[in-house]
């Protein structure tokens, strides 16, 4: 192994030393990102990004590909420095301030474990750098194992760990040298689907008994939604919408949080006075206010919210294109005014069927138009892409 990387590693696991203090205005904010700005190659990846994070909140970054959510996570811990902007963690101005001198660690999705050290030197691996007495190390190195239930396991070796447990030390080992943050970036990734969700189960329970900040980036919705007390939406690197995983879903700000959390139908709509939206030119009481009158909108409703019902009962109706049996529900595609609605119901009508859908007003959502009004929630865009592959199939089937 090279001397450069030899050093790299022992960075990482150095204890942070205190740079010059600047008072946060809210002494309960760990870390403060103002105005951050970073181009590769003339392209913009972070646009004036501005974001604070509590002490002992756990936060996940969300959103597709090349967003700007891994970067930004990069910034945090040091490992890339932003062109514009300021950083500041625990009230410390961290511009220019390598790694090893912040009190950050960062987990990836490799978990880059010592494959030559058992499971105990691989956590105490950071203590025996920073020369902490044998004593201490023992005593930290144990605690950690019995918070992330691996307790018992100090012998063994790394190779004869289950994925779930390699993950387990490696949040032992990033943990054990006290950080005020810890990075997690896509560390789940890696894991089978059951394994997965019982590690996110799993580091949620150990964020909430160490009281450590939490900052976790992820493509997966379902991962955000079940493990964070605040997720950031990014996109095109900048920040769509900030909130709770309830708020994010149940209220998103535009249509690309709408489309991007979860399967949603996303419609044109003219908002003609408080709590009363018209599409398809018909009206639909809602419970939203504060547009002004005869306001183009967004409309979102989610594919759980609507009921099926008969064609005369129904607000709208038209004609079942598709449905594909989920396991708990059925996934119905329903054709309404050149429309592909979605819907996920328990009822299970016949592909050419008429029906009828009623949706109640709490369940209608309104969002100002954006620059991604008229990009997501029609269905029809799924359904013709799977017809041309078809298409192209049996062509080749032809030739063949």
């Amino acid at each position: 192994m090279g001397s450069l990387v030899l050093l790299n590693i022992r960075q990482q696991f150095l204890l942070p030393q205190r740079g010059m203090h600047i008072m946060s205005k809210n002494e309960n904010i760990v870390v403060e990102l103002e105005n951050i700005g970073i181009s590769f190659d003339d392209e913009v990846i972070l646009d004036d990004l501005c974001l604070s994070i509590k002490d002992g909140e756990f936060v996940t970054f969300l959103g597709p590909s090349g967003c700007g959510k891994t970067t930004t996570l990069r910034i945090i811990a040091g490992f890339t420095q932003p062109d514009t902007g300021e950083v500041i963690i625990d009230g410390n101005r961290m511009n220019g301030v390598p790694p090893y001198k912040r009190q950050v660690n960062t987990i990836f999705q490799r978990y880059a474990l010592f494959p030559h050290l058992n499971v105990y030197e691989n956590v105490a691996f950071g203590l025996r750098v920073n020369k902490v007495d044998k004593k201490e190390i023992d005593e930290r190195v144990t605690a950690m194992l019995k918070s992330v239930n691996l307790s018992g396991f100090e012998r063994r070796q790394i190779h004869s760990l289950s994925g779930g447990q390699q993950q387990r030390v490696a949040i032992a080992r990033a943990l054990v040298n006290n950080p005020k943050i810890l990075l997690l970036d896509e560390p789940l990734g890696a894991l089978d689907l059951k394994l997965r969700k019982d590690m996110q189960i799993e580091l949620k329970n150990i964020q909430q008994q160490l009281g450590i900040t939490f900052i976790f980036v992820t493509h997966d919705q379902e991962e955000a939604l079940s493990m964070s007390d605040t997720v950031v939406v990014m996109n095109e690197g900048k920040i769509q919408q900030i909130g709770s995983p309830e708020d994010i879903y149940n209220e998103p700000k535009n249509a690309f949080v709408a489309d991007f959390i979860g399967e949603s139908n996303i419609l044109d709509g003219i908002m003609r006075e408080d709590k009363l939206v018209e599409m398809f030119g018909h009206r639909f009481e809602c419970v939203d206010t504060g547009f002004e009158k005869n306001e183009p909108v967004d409309v979102v409703v989610r594919p759980e919210d609507i009921d099926v019902v008969s064609e005369s009962e129904g607000q709208l109706s038209g004609v079942v294109s598709s449905i594909t049996f989920k396991g708990v529900h059925y996934e119905i595609i329903v054709d309404i005014n050149d429309f592909k609605w979605m819907i996920q119901s328990t009822d299970s009508p016949a592909v050419g069927d008429r029906i009828g859908i009623s949706i109640p007003p709490q369940d209608i959502h309104i969002m100002k138009k954006s620059e991604y009004s008229g990009m997501f929630g029609d269905y029809s865009t799924f359904s013709d892409e799977m017809e041309l592959l078809n298409e192209v199939e049996v062509d080749g089937e032809d030739e063949t």
